[in-house]
């Protein structure tokens, strides 16, 4: 099972292990971290499950969709490196990953 690296909102870090087929938000809401609202429950409906992804991973992850990318640009809190936490599935690929809870309007 791969271990993400989170860090909230108060800079305080710790590390999840999240089940391989999940999405990140799944397992970020889970394990009850602020800011995971995830009002669209996953369906990429919303940006309550923003986060952001460290500069070394970013370019690691699957490309953003479409969706995903109108999606991000409703929210307010964007960065270049954001991205849904829905969008992405846990997988053997992503141990490791470092990232920050997105922050709400």
């Amino acid at each position: 099972m791969p271990n993400i690296h989170v860090t909230d909102q108060d800079g305080t870090t710790r590390t999840l292990v999240a089940e391989v087929g999940q999405t990140l938000m799944e397992a970020l809401r889970d394990e009850a971290f602020e800011n995971i609202i995830a009002l669209c429950s996953g369906c990429c409906a919303c940006a309550t499950c923003q986060i952001y992804v460290s500069e070394d991973w970013f370019p690691k992850l699957p490309t953003i969709e479409e969706a995903e990318d109108e999606m991000l640009e409703s929210s307010e809190t964007r960065q270049p490196n954001s991205r849904l936490s829905c969008q992405i599935e846990v997988s053997d690929a992503i141990d490791g990953l470092e990232l920050t809870i997105g922050r709400l309007a």
